[in-house]
């Protein structure tokens, strides 16, 4: 069991964003026994200016000053969020030495208030993750951590990351002591680079205030008045999602509602399964009104297209949808999934068996399958998944110490 450790975690979101990132769930849980610091998504000075003033500017005050700590209390007593100052706006530079320069100098500045915050704690052992936040793969050689991790949660497709991504990914993963991914797909990648690579698959938050409680979760207050049953998706809507293939289950469907939940990419605000009468976007949903939303579907799908993107993709999702209960369908763009849903999940293949398992799914639900999904969910929580790698990250540090 890894206790009373000290674990610097550097995020690929901000801490008060509206999306929860696999990193800030991870680390809450592990900051149950072990003191964590959340390095949270560094502002750019373009950010800075730009965020002048909103509320996230607000919430870290003065934080960003190279006096200052840095340090922002959490409801967790052993998680602190970490304010790093502005670092350069770079990513729209070539790759290339003159590049390469710069990021020297931002990796400085975030690395100078880590060792603040080591000196100032008199902390001489930690453990360093770099969750997806590739734009600073030298971070780790800078402060010189006891253990060093790579956490590789998605595929890198866009093209804002893969500008200088690519190279800055394969660093990480080569000079990192192990390497965590989240699909088995992602694992057998990295596994060419570093042998100490390991599959933990995604979650949900149903443990950690995530809870749902049907009967006191009341209809949300856009779907009042919609049709059911709805059917309904949770998420982005962008390049992974198959709109022929949910155009034509749409069609086939007129009898039901279907709401896309979730803010739409530029590129497909015109496309034309908006179009379509018994289809309604609701928009980016507050993570607080996450709960009500998926509880007001009747049954929830997952249609993503079939590419070698997607075969890298463990949704969370999937086991969000599975803690209410909820009826699930989905296309078959990852085939590992089968391996974790016993059977539950309907995995199709066309358009065609989609709606058929989206209508058998709806006239022979009851609450004995419910229940079923609930169990399945709970034994999919971040709690689960951070147990083990908290036990991937003890086995290493005693490999690497000596002692655990």
């Amino acid at each position: 069991m890894l206790k009373d450790k000290v674990i610097f975690f550097l995020g690929n979101t901000r801490f008060d964003g509206n999306i929860k990132s696999t990193s800030l769930f991870i680390a809450r849980n592990l900051a149950k026994t072990n003191t964590v610091f959340f390095i949270d998504y560094p502002f750019t000075l373009k950010d800075y200016f730009n965020y002048m003033k909103t509320d996230q500017l607000k919430e870290r005050g003065n934080k960003f000053s190279i006096f200052s700590d840095g340090l922002i209390d959490t409801d967790l007593p052993n998680l602190k969020i970490v304010i790093t100052p502005p670092v350069l706006p770079i990513n729209f530079m070539p790759e290339g030495t003159v590049f390469r320069s710069l990021l020297k100098i931002n990796e400085l500045l975030i690395s100078l208030r880590i060792k603040k915050i080591l000196k100032d704690k008199k902390i001489t052992d930690f453990i360093f993750i770099n969750s997806f936040n590739f734009h600073y793969p030298n971070l780790a050689r800078k402060i010189k951590p006891t253990l060093t991790v790579y956490h590789c949660v998605d595929p890198m497709i866009m093209p804002y990351d893969m500008k200088h991504g690519i190279e800055s990914e394969k660093h990480l993963v080569l000079h990192s002591d192990l390497v965590i991914c989240t699909s088995v797909k992602l694992t057998q990648e990295k596994k060419l680079l570093n042998k100490n690579t390991y599959f933990v698959p995604n979650a949900s938050d149903s443990d950690n205030g995530f809870r749902p409680i049907n009967e006191t979760i009341p209809v949300h207050p856009k779907l009042l008045d919609k049709r059911k049953p709805i059917v309904g998706y949770l998420g982005t809507i962008e390049r992974r999602i198959d709109y022929n293939l949910l155009l034509a289950v749409v069609k086939a469907n007129k009898d039901k509602t279907f709401i896309l939940a979730g803010p739409v990419e530029e590129d497909y605000l015109s496309n034309p399964l908006f179009e379509e009468t018994n289809v309604h976007q609701l928009g980016a949903v507050p993570y607080l009104e996450v709960p009500q939303v998926i509880n007001s579907f009747d049954l929830a799908i997952i249609p993503f297209k079939k590419d070698e993107v997607s075969r890298t993709i463990f949704p969370i999702k999937l086991f969000e949808y599975l803690s209410f209960g909820k009826p699930v369908v989905s296309t078959d763009f990852n085939i590992d999934l089968k391996d974790f849903t016993d059977d539950i999940v309907d995995y199709c293949a066309d358009a065609a068996s989609f709606s058929r398992a989206i209508n058998t799914a709806l006239e022979n639900d009851n609450s004995l399958k419910s229940e079923e999904r609930k169990a399945l969910a709970n034994q999919n929580t971040w709690k689960k998944r951070s147990d083990y790698i908290a036990e991937i990250l003890s086995q290493h540090l005693e490999l690497k110490t000596g002692h655990n």
